[in-house]
C-alpha cells in the first residue's frame, strides 16, 4: 500500500542553501521508505531559494520511476511567486491547504491511498 505523506512540521521558516540538505534527507528517507506520494506544506516557510526549489525537483525525479508525485501547499503569494518565476508552477500541483492537496493526490494519482 502506498500512502500520501505530508511533510510540514519539519520545515524551517527558510529553505535555502543552508537548510536544503536537511530537507533533501527527509524527502529521500520518505522515498526510500516507499512513500511515493508526498505533500510538502510550505505554509510556514517565508523564503525558498533556488537550492530549495532544486531539492523539490530532485525529489520529483526520484519519485517518477515509482509513478509517484509531489503536491505543494503554497498559500502565501510571496511563495507562489518563487514557483511562478522559475516556471515550476506548471511542474508541481499547488494548493492552499493540506487537505486539498491530499485529496488531489488520493483522487488523481493512481494507487495512492490516503
Amino acid at each position: 500500500m502506498t500512502l500520501v505523506s505530508v511533510l510540514s512540521k519539519d520545515l524551517d521558516a527558510e529553505i535555502s542553501v543552508y537548510t536544503a540538505p536537511a530537507l533533501r534527507k527527509v524527502l529521500a528517507d520518505l522515498v526510500n521508505q516507499g512513500r511515493h506520494f508526498l505533500v510538502v506544506d510550505l505554509t510556514f516557510v517565508d523564503f525558498i531559494d533556488s537550492t530549495g526549489l532544486g531539492v523539490l525537483v530532485g525529489c520529483l525525479k526520484r519519485l517518477r520511476p515509482h509513478d509517484g508525485a509531489i503536491a505543494v501547499v503554497v498559500p502565501a503569494l510571496r511563495m507562489e511567486k518563487a514557483f511562478r518565476i522559475t516556471g515550476l508552477s506548471s511542474v508541481f500541483p499547488k494548493f492552499d491547504t493540506v487537505d486539498s492537496a491530499v485529496e488531489f493526490l488520493g483522487r488523481q494519482v493512481p494507487r495512492a491511498h490516503v
